[in-house]
């Protein structure tokens, strides 16, 4: 549900999964794709707490 929620509104998420769309990548494949780069997003976050996103 995070990674929903994440490919609507955060606009780093929303343009990843547009650009798999609309290189023909199914809806659920584009998803998974940012289901893991918010997992990575969030583990660079712990590792580095300074970090900030824009």
């Amino acid at each position: 549900m995070a990674a929903r929620v994440a490919s609507r509104f955060n606009p780093i998420l929303k343009a990843i999964h547009d650009r798999l769309v609309a290189a023909g990548k199914p809806k659920k494949v584009a998803l998974t794709a940012v289901m893991r780069k918010l997992v990575v997003l969030l583990n660079h976050l712990l590792k580095h707490p300074e970090f900030k996103l824009a």
